[in-house]
């Protein structure tokens, strides 16, 4: 998840992540480094839960306008080759987050200020909000807004019914890490999603079973702000 935190009004926090930058990119407008992957991924299952209410914030997110999985081209091909690999095995990709806006960054930070809002016994319900930042769950800044960091799990084809990974998608809790008391089969399931994605160059993230980046990402210092849409 790594979610840039800021004590800040909305609009200063977004121009605090702003000028922690090295590159200046219109706020408007996507790059031509960046792509809608389900346009290149055939078969791609995508449940953008930052576009929806479905999320541990508990509304759409700002910045994200329409639901869209956008990555870097690099990261985007890479995806393609892991589907491909999956498909022998009747299993694809179903993702839930992709490239992340720095607007949606400060969006959490603003929730993270706030009080309880009903999610808590659904998204983190073993961790004290106040301790998410401390315990790893929210970090200074998102490695998603730099495009090649992605947030997905396993489907079973057909039918795309998500394969048992012990906890769903955004359960801030140590049962989704790597060490997470799940049984032999959800643990099994975990490796063979984190297998197949790092045979094609991606890097896992010890506390989140569902989250990845590209090794060799293109953007290794920037952080974009353009919606997603």
């Amino acid at each position: 998840m790594q979610r840039a935190i800021r004590s800040l009004p909305r609009g200063l926090a977004v121009a605090a992540i702003l000028s922690c930058m090295g590159q200046s990119v219109d706020a408007q407008t996507r790059p031509s480094a960046f792509v809608d992957v389900a346009s290149v991924v055939p078969g791609l299952v995508v449940d953008l839960r930052y576009f929806s209410p479905h999320n541990f914030v508990g509304t759409r997110v700002d910045g994200y306008e329409a639901p869209v999985c956008i990555l870097t081209r690099q990261a985007a091909a890479a995806l393609g080759a892991v589907q491909r690999d999956l498909a022998p095995r009747k299993l694809g990709l179903k993702v839930f987050d992709c490239y992340r806006p720095v607007r949606a960054v400060a969006h959490f930070a603003r929730w993270a200020r706030g009080p309880e809002n009903g999610t808590k016994a659904e998204f983190y319900p073993d961790i004290d909000k106040r301790h998410l930042f401390r315990e790893g769950y929210l970090s200074q800044r998102s490695g998603h807004s730099r495009g090649s960091t992605v947030d997905l799990t396993l489907v079973s084809l057909p039918g795309n019914e998500e394969l048992d990974m012990g906890t769903h998608f955004d359960f801030l809790s140590p049962r989704a890490g790597s060490r997470g008391d799940v049984s032999a089969q959800q643990r099994a399931n975990r490796k063979l999603l984190s297998d197949a994605m790092r045979a094609h160059g991606f890097i896992p993230y010890a506390k989140e079973w569902w989250h990845f980046t590209l090794r060799n990402e293109p953007f290794p210092g920037d952080y974009f702000d353009f919606p997603v849409r």
